[in-house]
Protein backbone atom coordinates (compact mmCIF):
# COMPACT_ATOMS: atom_id res chain seq x y z
CA UNK A 1 0.00 0.00 0.00
CA UNK A 2 2.13 2.52 -1.07
CA UNK A 3 0.48 5.56 0.00
CA UNK A 4 -0.35 4.64 3.25
CA UNK A 5 2.96 2.81 5.09
CA UNK A 6 3.56 4.34 7.75
CA UNK A 7 6.92 4.33 9.99
CA UNK A 8 6.31 2.03 12.86
CA UNK A 9 8.45 2.80 15.99
CA UNK A 10 11.40 0.73 16.41
CA UNK A 11 10.47 -2.24 18.17
CA UNK A 12 6.73 -1.69 17.48
CA UNK A 13 4.46 -3.91 15.48
CA UNK A 14 3.10 -2.86 12.44
CA UNK A 15 -0.37 -2.18 13.04
CA UNK A 16 -3.10 -2.33 9.91
CA UNK A 17 -7.00 -2.34 10.23
CA UNK A 18 -9.65 -3.84 8.10
CA UNK A 19 -13.07 -3.91 7.14
CA UNK A 20 -14.81 -7.71 7.09
CA UNK A 21 -18.19 -6.41 5.70
CA UNK A 22 -21.13 -9.04 5.37
CA UNK A 23 -24.59 -9.63 4.21
CA UNK A 24 -27.07 -11.53 5.25
CA UNK A 25 -30.02 -13.80 3.53
CA UNK A 26 -32.40 -16.13 4.50
CA UNK A 27 -29.85 -18.94 4.66
CA UNK A 28 -26.64 -17.62 4.55
CA UNK A 29 -23.90 -14.39 5.50
CA UNK A 30 -21.81 -13.57 3.18
CA UNK A 31 -18.36 -11.79 3.37
CA UNK A 32 -16.94 -9.52 1.11
CA UNK A 33 -12.63 -10.78 0.55
CA UNK A 34 -9.93 -9.21 -1.66
CA UNK A 35 -7.73 -11.08 -3.74
CA UNK A 36 -4.11 -9.55 -3.18
CA UNK A 37 -2.80 -8.19 -6.19
CA UNK A 38 0.63 -8.37 -7.63
CA UNK A 39 2.82 -11.30 -9.01
CA UNK A 40 3.13 -13.30 -5.56
CA UNK A 41 -0.29 -14.05 -5.54
CA UNK A 42 -1.42 -14.13 -8.89
CA UNK A 43 -1.11 -18.04 -8.94
CA UNK A 44 -2.81 -18.67 -5.64
CA UNK A 45 -6.09 -18.57 -3.97
CA UNK A 46 -5.89 -20.55 -1.21
CA UNK A 47 -5.00 -18.26 1.67
CA UNK A 48 -4.36 -15.64 -0.67
CA UNK A 49 -7.63 -13.44 0.00
CA UNK A 50 -7.71 -10.88 2.32
CA UNK A 51 -9.99 -7.93 3.80
CA UNK A 52 -9.33 -4.73 2.86
CA UNK A 53 -6.89 -3.46 5.23
CA UNK A 54 -4.15 -1.14 5.10
CA UNK A 55 -1.25 0.52 7.87
CA UNK A 56 -1.88 3.08 9.75
CA UNK A 57 0.32 5.09 12.29
CA UNK A 58 0.14 5.32 16.16
CA UNK A 59 -1.75 8.66 15.87
CA UNK A 60 -4.37 7.29 13.84
CA UNK A 61 -7.96 4.98 16.06
CA UNK A 62 -8.20 1.55 14.62
CA UNK A 63 -11.45 2.36 13.39
CA UNK A 64 -10.65 5.72 11.22
CA UNK A 65 -7.99 3.47 9.56
CA UNK A 66 -10.11 0.67 8.21
CA UNK A 67 -12.76 3.23 7.29
CA UNK A 68 -9.97 5.05 5.32
CA UNK A 69 -8.53 2.32 4.02
CA UNK A 70 -11.47 1.00 2.89
CA UNK A 71 -12.26 3.66 0.29
CA UNK A 72 -8.78 3.75 -0.47
CA UNK A 73 -8.30 -0.21 -1.44
CA UNK A 74 -11.77 -0.71 -2.93
CA UNK A 75 -12.10 3.09 -4.36
CA UNK A 76 -16.00 3.23 -2.86
CA UNK A 77 -17.80 4.95 -0.01
CA UNK A 78 -17.96 3.10 3.08
CA UNK A 79 -21.70 1.96 3.08
CA UNK A 80 -23.07 3.52 5.97
CA UNK A 81 -23.89 1.60 9.49
CA UNK A 82 -22.18 0.48 13.15
CA UNK A 83 -18.74 -0.91 13.21
CA UNK A 84 -18.72 -3.62 15.11
CA UNK A 85 -15.47 -4.29 16.82
CA UNK A 86 -13.80 -7.96 16.19
CA UNK A 87 -10.68 -7.68 17.69
CA UNK A 88 -7.18 -7.68 16.23
CA UNK A 89 -5.08 -10.97 15.61
CA UNK A 90 -1.71 -11.09 14.80
CA UNK A 91 0.13 -12.42 11.49
CA UNK A 92 2.82 -15.08 10.68
CA UNK A 93 4.85 -11.63 9.67
CA UNK A 94 4.41 -9.82 12.71
CA UNK A 95 1.57 -7.34 11.17
CA UNK A 96 -1.37 -6.92 13.81
CA UNK A 97 -4.51 -6.39 12.45
CA UNK A 98 -7.67 -5.43 14.04
CA UNK A 99 -10.96 -5.62 11.98
CA UNK A 100 -14.43 -4.25 12.46
CA UNK A 101 -17.92 -5.56 10.91
CA UNK A 102 -20.16 -3.64 9.08
CA UNK A 103 -23.75 -4.79 7.82
CA UNK A 104 -23.68 -3.67 4.23
CA UNK A 105 -23.82 -4.62 0.22
CA UNK A 106 -21.52 -3.40 -2.43
CA UNK A 107 -21.09 -4.88 -5.91
CA UNK A 108 -17.79 -6.39 -6.82
CA UNK A 109 -17.81 -5.02 -10.48
CA UNK A 110 -17.45 -1.54 -9.29
CA UNK A 111 -14.86 -1.80 -6.92
CA UNK A 112 -11.74 -0.03 -8.50
CA UNK A 113 -9.11 -0.73 -6.38
CA UNK A 114 -5.68 1.10 -5.52
CA UNK A 115 -2.50 0.40 -6.53
CA UNK A 116 0.77 -0.16 -5.96
CA UNK A 117 4.14 -0.01 -7.35
CA UNK A 118 7.34 -2.42 -7.27
CA UNK A 119 10.24 -3.46 -8.61
CA UNK A 120 9.27 -6.74 -10.69
CA UNK A 121 11.24 -9.10 -11.57
CA UNK A 122 13.26 -8.59 -8.92
CA UNK A 123 16.63 -7.02 -9.63
CA UNK A 124 15.56 -5.55 -13.26
CA UNK A 125 15.17 -2.01 -11.89
CA UNK A 126 11.68 -2.19 -13.50
CA UNK A 127 8.85 -0.78 -11.25
CA UNK A 128 5.65 -1.91 -12.02
CA UNK A 129 2.54 -1.01 -11.28
CA UNK A 130 0.11 -3.59 -9.37
CA UNK A 131 -3.72 -3.51 -7.87
CA UNK A 132 -3.33 -3.39 -4.71
CA UNK A 133 -7.01 -6.11 -4.97
CA UNK A 134 -6.81 -8.13 -8.28
CA UNK A 135 -10.48 -9.06 -7.39
CA UNK A 136 -13.27 -9.04 -4.63
CA UNK A 137 -16.00 -11.29 -4.32
CA UNK A 138 -19.32 -12.20 -1.84
CA UNK A 139 -18.40 -15.92 -0.06
CA UNK A 140 -20.04 -17.40 2.49
CA UNK A 141 -18.59 -18.30 5.82
CA UNK A 142 -17.43 -21.74 5.34
CA UNK A 143 -16.43 -20.74 2.03
CA UNK A 144 -14.48 -18.33 2.68
CA UNK A 145 -12.30 -19.54 5.27
CA UNK A 146 -9.56 -21.24 3.69
CA UNK A 147 -9.65 -18.44 1.16
CA UNK A 148 -8.40 -15.90 3.96
CA UNK A 149 -4.48 -15.99 5.42
CA UNK A 150 -4.86 -18.16 7.99
CA UNK A 151 -4.85 -15.53 11.48
CA UNK A 152 -7.67 -13.14 9.82
CA UNK A 153 -10.09 -16.60 9.85
CA UNK A 154 -10.31 -15.93 13.37
CA UNK A 155 -12.50 -13.11 12.31
CA UNK A 156 -15.35 -15.16 10.69
CA UNK A 157 -15.31 -16.99 13.71
CA UNK A 158 -15.77 -13.83 15.89
CA UNK A 159 -18.56 -12.36 12.88
CA UNK A 160 -20.47 -15.76 13.60
CA UNK A 161 -20.42 -15.54 17.33
CA UNK A 162 -21.82 -11.57 17.22
CA UNK A 163 -24.67 -12.70 14.62
CA UNK A 164 -25.93 -15.67 16.56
Amino acid sequence: MAGSQHPARPGAARQSAAILLFRRSEDQTEVLLGHMGGPFWSRRDEAAWSLPKGEHGPDEQPADAARREFEEELGLPLPHGELVDLGSVRQAGGKVVSAYALAGDLDPRDVRAGTFEMEWPRGSGRIEVFPELDRVAWFGIEQARPKLVSAQRAFLDRLRDRLE
